[in-house]
């Protein structure tokens, strides 16, 4: 197949597009390489995808509509794989308009696109943040999203919500991605993880918000890209037997899923354990826990599991040993 790739030089698009290349699919990536994190990681991740065969990389920004319209026209691509978007829950507090802008105004650029092309199946990322102020844990996709505590959060609502009403309007398959926090080589510079082991082989403190009580349902990036993958294959119906009460599906061909490793760590193991890789003791600055954030995550994998065989399962052990073996070459 021909797959659009969006947010090809980031995290997750990155190792998607070098596992559907792997496939034997054509890829075609496009990235606007904005400087939100150091743009040198995004220029070595697209460096390796530029290497192999079935890659090619466009530069484009998804707020521009003619030029995404453009894309679309000139490459008939049989499905969209959009990872594309402006992370993180904190800068959303300080630059709300890019997130507008990306999240927003890109996932209508990719739906427009995918309505007038005949797409076959729009995989999307969505994101565990959607579930808010929800207390009830594990997370399931029949619960009710509707108090995000984050514009970034509210954007990743938004993005399923303009999803479905494609999926009922034209027939167009979608699937969101809920995913929980993803980590591993590669990663964003921004994620508390990147952020601990470059302070601490530095000497420098670092910041343990919620004074170390955060809970996080982490998820390696291997098992992220199996499960977009998958799902990628596994296109979504109509369901006549849906009902209401149902979110997570519709009688649009429609569907939702949660990605992640299904068993939440406590913040302070998870340093204990970067620590025993890195060789280093932290030392940690504890902190309250910051607006927009949320005290713990957990993902309900069921559907998932049922709908197409897969559980993630990477340890935390072994998650950041692979990451620390990366980082230690890549930083020297």
């Amino acid at each position: 197949m021909k797959v659009l790739v969006t947010g090809a030089a980031g995290f997750i698009g990155f190792f998607v597009s070098q596992r559907l290349i792997a496939d034997g699919h054509h890829v075609v990536g496009i990235d606007n390489m904005n400087h939100y994190y150091d743009v040198g990681l995004k220029h070595a991740r697209l460096a390796q995808l530029e290497a192999l065969p079935g890659f090619e990389f466009v530069e484009l920004d998804l707020a521009d509509r003619p030029a995404v319209a453009t894309l679309f026209e000139q490459y008939q691509f049989n499905r969209v794989v959009h990872l594309a978007a402006q992370a993180g829950v904190r800068h959303s507090l300080k630059a709300p308009f890019e997130y507008v802008d990306s999240n927003f105004t890109g996932m209508m650029t990719i739906l427009e696109g995918c309505r007038h092309h005949n797409i076959e199946h729009l995989v999307y990322a969505s994101s565990s943040s959607v579930y808010g102020m929800n207390e009830a844990m594990p997370f399931s996709t029949s619960d009710n999203v509707d108090h995000p505590v984050s514009l970034y959060a509210a954007s990743k609502k938004a993005n399923e919500l303009m999803a479905h009403s494609y999926s009922h309007l034209y027939g167009l398959p979608t699937t969101g991605l809920r995913f929980f926090t993803v980590y591993g080589p590669w990663g964003r510079p921004d994620m508390a993880y990147f952020l601990f082991a470059k302070a601490m082989l530095a000497g420098d403190p670092i910041k343990v918000f919620n004074f170390g009580k955060m809970k996080r349902d982490f998820t390696y990036i291997d098992d992220i890209v199996e499960g977009v993958v998958r799902v990628l294959n596994k296109v979504p119906a109509h369901n006549p037997d849906w009902h209401d009460g149902d979110p997570s599906s519709s009688k649009a061909p429609y569907k939702v899923y949660n990605i992640g490793n299904n068993n939440s760590v406590q913040l302070g193991e998870f340093i204990s354990t970067l620590e025993k890789h890195l060789g280093v003791e932290a030392n940690k600055q504890m902190m309250p826990i910051q607006p927009g954030d949320v005290e713990a995550t957990a993902a309900n994998i069921d559907d998932l599991v049922a709908d197409v065989g897969f559980t993630p399962s990477t340890s935390i052990d072994k998650g950041l040993g692979e990451f620390v073996r990366w980082y230690k070459s890549y930083y020297g």
